[in-house]
């Protein structure tokens, strides 16, 4: 398979680094975007240094992923830089939990432009060049909550299963054209992020997942490399599932 330029939004996080590390692995140039606030900057520029130190060559960029114009300005600049995207991972997401009796119409707004918007926004600027070269690669994050819902995340899960029709709907846009467009869900991975919980918490967690562990980031990192990958051309509207198990449909 020839390089391709690969971008993974929210790329500097516990799945994203797995992400552009599993697809460096391939021989891709991948970007990395990160929140552009001083404090991500610092955070992502650490990431990078390590992962360099093993070999792993991953471009950084600062992209706001809820503002469609940045985003424009991000892909023109990365055309000009790099070369036209080819693979693109919409992973970037938040969470602002709480029940709907207390949950701000600013909590509800700001998961559904992160974790929704954006992946209409990138895969917009995106989707044309990839259908008028023949070939592309979309794969976008949902969740398990996105299939099954999750008391005080509504916002949350209606954002992740709105990925879902989202996914489908351009797939078919894309299919005769070379660009196939997938989602993955994830249940509970052993990211920072997830060990913050409370132990009593984690371990309940762990009781309900019938395969008894949490998943590992390189595990959905290896299924973003099989979507992504020049084999995959006859996948595409799809979801998997990568729960151990917790839910099945």
């Amino acid at each position: 398979m020839s390089q391709k330029i690969a971008v993974v939004t929210g790329g500097t996080g516990g799945l994203g680094i797995s992400m552009c590390q599993a697809m460096c692995d391939q021989g891709h140039k991948v970007i990395a975007t990160y929140y552009p606030s001083d404090e991500m900057k610092a955070y992502a520029e650490d990431k990078q240094a390590s992962l360099q130190t093993s070999g792993y060559d991953i471009t950084l960029y600062p992209l706001d992923v809820t503002d469609f114009a940045g985003c424009q300005a991000f892909v023109s600049q990365l055309e000009t830089d790099l070369g036209p995207i080819d693979i693109l991972v919409n992973n970037a997401g938040i969470t602002r939990d709480a029940p709907i009796k207390r949950m701000e119409a600013d909590q509800w707004q700001a998961v559904i432009d992160t974790n929704l918007s954006s992946v209409f926004n990138m895969s917009k600027l995106v989707f044309e060049g990839m259908c008028e070269r023949g070939w592309g690669r979309i794969v976008n994050i949902s969740s398990l909550n996105g299939e099954k819902g999750q008391f005080g995340q509504a916002n949350y899960a209606a954002a992740k299963a709105g990925i879902y029709g989202f996914t489908r709907s351009i797939a078919q846009e894309g299919a005769r054209k070379g660009v196939t467009v997938n989602a993955i869900s994830p249940g509970y991975i052993d990211t920072p992020m997830v060990r913050q919980v409370p132990e009593k918490v984690l371990n309940s967690i762990i009781e309900g997942i019938p395969v008894g562990r949490l998943g590992q980031p390189e595990e959905i990192a290896r299924a973003v490399a099989f979507l992504t990958d020049e084999a995959s051309g006859f996948i595409t509207g799809t979801n998997l599932s990568i729960n151990g198990g917790q839910y099945m449909s």
